[in-house]
């Protein structure tokens, strides 16, 4: 498995709404979808509007953001970027 990022989306002003199948299906038409996973409040369950999406490679992450950032999707423009890790506490 690649270890490196590339191929690792962030995907954000989903709508609340928008299932991982959705994701899914729309992302697959970019390449071959690994992962899918929409973020949700722990408390609640709530969506919180944004997701991740591993694609196979990191070619096709960069066709997925060529073909689908601004894209309309359940009426919400989408906004589809390379995911950047998390930065620790102990980096601020």
């Amino acid at each position: 498995m690649n270890n490196n990022n590339n191929n690792k989306l962030f995907v954000s002003n989903l709508s609340y709404k928008t299932t991982e199948s959705d994701l899914e299906s729309l992302f697959a038409q970019s390449g071959s979808v690994v992962k899918t996973h929409i973020a949700t409040d722990r408390a609640t369950g709530q969506q919180r509007g944004f997701g991740f999406i591993e694609m196979s490679t990191p070619q096709e992450a960069e066709s997925a953001i060529q073909q689908l950032h601004g894209h309309s999707l359940q009426g919400r423009e989408i906004s589809v970027v390379i995911s950047q890790p998390k930065p620790r506490s102990s980096d601020y």
